[in-house]
């Protein structure tokens, strides 16, 4: 199937890709940004998934506005693969860790599994650290601290693109 996207197309997607707008209902303000309804936004946002035009749809957690005051990348070592997806789950079910992802692993670098685990303090991160592992029976883990962030943001694909642009000087000349 081919995946044909409008100039309209990449106008919505390009509000989507951004933080959405923080009221009770972001996408009447997306439509009424692009002179669209409501109901045709979240239409097109449904649309957008059925297509896989995207894999997933979510929150980008800012710790730091959130409350916390520490997060620390912590990382597991699952040597057998066959193990992975069950502990990644387990891993992944904590409330103090906000995602979770699975990475191959390298000569001097054993660890499969990736978890964002979020605190006040940097000893309250590696005791949910510690108490995951023993939950888990997972004995050789790390937990990395941030020392500075350069960036976080999503990325950006449908502000340059052409269509969006090709849609952007169609309605200057209306």
């Amino acid at each position: 199937m081919k995946k044909e996207i409008t100039p309209e197309d990449a106008r919505i997607m390009a509000e989507l890709q951004r933080s959405l707008p923080m009221s009770l209902r972001p996408y009447k303000d997306i439509a009424d940004k692009l002179g669209l309804t409501e109901d045709y936004v979240i239409q097109k946002t449904r649309e957008y998934g059925e297509k896989k035009y995207y894999r997933r749809f979510g929150a980008t957690l800012r710790h730091q506005k959130a409350g916390f005051k520490a997060n620390g990348m912590g990382v597991w070592s699952v040597p057998d693969e066959a193990d992975r997806q069950r502990l990644g789950e387990a891993l992944a079910a904590y409330p103090e860790v906000s995602h979770a992802y699975e990475r191959p692993s390298f000569e001097g670098w054993p660890f499969h599994l990736f978890t964002m685990i979020h605190g006040q303090t940097e000893e309250e991160v590696r005791a949910v650290a510690a108490k995951m592992a023993r939950d888990t029976g997972i004995r050789e883990y790390d937990v990395l601290f941030s020392t500075r962030e350069f960036k976080k943001t999503s990325m950006q694909y449908f502000d340059h693109w052409p269509a969006a642009e090709t849609a952007e000087q169609g309605e200057a000349r209306r």
